[in-house]
């Protein structure tokens, strides 16, 4: 199977490049666009501050790109959220696909941490992006930022307050946490992403 990585300037792609090695696969890493619209499938991951990413994005015209895109594609922490509409770091508007607002988590409560760092469980699954996995299963999160619930989300995560852990699109399918880096429960979201989901979209 063809999965190209989409390659910029945000930190954290090389332990997806590890996890899909660890399930057989060897994937382009590649800000390439005709290598990326060619691909099977396209991982969209990162970590980074929003702005920054696509003004990289735009001036590569990856935006223009990633949204053109009809095979599956997933993107992972800062990947879900420029798939959104605006995201209130660095007020910026992003690539649009989801058409939501990326927020702040505003701590509540003393004991209230921003970033979320560390291990969570995910509920309320509603996608074949989760076949094998259990109801509360843990998942790993860094980020400050999220994106609130609404008909796209297809899993839910509570800090401070219940947000999407997971979206979906038509073929676009997103994680807020890093599933590369969660373990058995990760690998077997990334293998569904390789192998259950539809292609071509029917």
């Amino acid at each position: 199977m063809k999965v190209a990585i989409v390659k910029y300037n945000a930190g954290n792609i090389y332990s997806v490049v590890n996890a899909l090695r660890r399930l057989g696969v060897e994937p382009m890493l590649t800000d390439k666009a005709e290598e990326i619209m060619s691909a099977e499938r396209v991982i969209f991951p990162g970590q980074g501050e929003a702005s920054n990413a696509m003004a990289y994005l735009r001036e590569h015209r990856l935006d223009e790109v990633i949204r053109s895109l009809k095979q599956p594609v997933l993107g992972i922490c800062i990947g879900q959220q420029l798939l959104c509409q605006h995201s209130e770091e660095g007020d910026t508007d992003c690539i649009g696909v989801f058409p939501l607002d990326v927020k702040r988590f505003n701590p509540e409560r003393h004991e209230d941490k921003v970033p979320q760092m560390g291990w969570n469980s995910i509920h309320d699954l509603k996608s074949p992006l989760f076949k094998g996995i259990n109801e509360n299963d843990f998942i790993y999160n860094v980020h400050s930022f999220y994106v609130p619930q609404s008909e796209f989300t297809i899993a839910t995560c509570d800090y401070i307050l219940p947000y999407s852990a997971a979206l979906n699109k038509d073929n676009f399918y997103t994680c807020q946490f890093h599933p590369e880096k969660s373990g058995e429960v990760g690998q077997q979201i990334i293998q569904n992403f390789l192998e259950t989901l539809p292609h071509p979209l029917p």
